[in-house]
């Protein structure tokens, strides 16, 4: 007869090893899309907002621009997810904000109303939400 040579307590050991190291992933992001600007270290106040370079904002809209017209035919679930997925690949390609836009959720309208209002206003439309925040899950 087989004998199960797993070990008790395992599981619980990986499970914990497991959210540590997504603890410190979080806490390695960074608060400003400028290159070779560092995070300072300090945990973020609730309404931080992070520094967002102008080419920053303008990826942001070229990445949400393409995209509306597939949102508006996915409908407003599955589109408010896929810009989800929007913003949190432009956070992470801009030194990896992502934690600091989440807590902070109103920086997307503000840069999107500063630097493409129209595609601002067509996502809203289109995601059938007042703002773009509203429309963003946390973390």
């Amino acid at each position: 007869m087989a004998q199960n040579h797993s070990r008790p307590g395992t599981w619980r050991r990986w499970s914990a090893g497991a959210v540590l190291a997504m603890a410190f992933a979080a806490a390695g992001c960074a608060t400003s899309t400028t290159p070779g600007v560092p995070d300072t270290g300090t945990t973020a106040p609730a309404a931080e907002t992070p520094d967002v370079s102008a080419d920053s904002a303008k990826q942001l809209c070229d990445m949400i621009g393409p995209q509306v017209d597939t949102w508006r035919g996915d409908g407003p679930t599955l589109g408010k997810t896929k810009l989800n997925a929007t913003v949190h690949d432009w956070a992470l390609r801009n030194n990896g904000v992502n934690v600091a836009v989440m807590r902070n959720r109103a920086v997307v309208d503000e840069i999107t109303t500063a630097h493409c209002p129209d595609v601002r206003q067509a996502a809203i439309a289109a995601l059938q939400i007042p703002d773009l925040a509203s429309g963003l899950a946390g973390i």
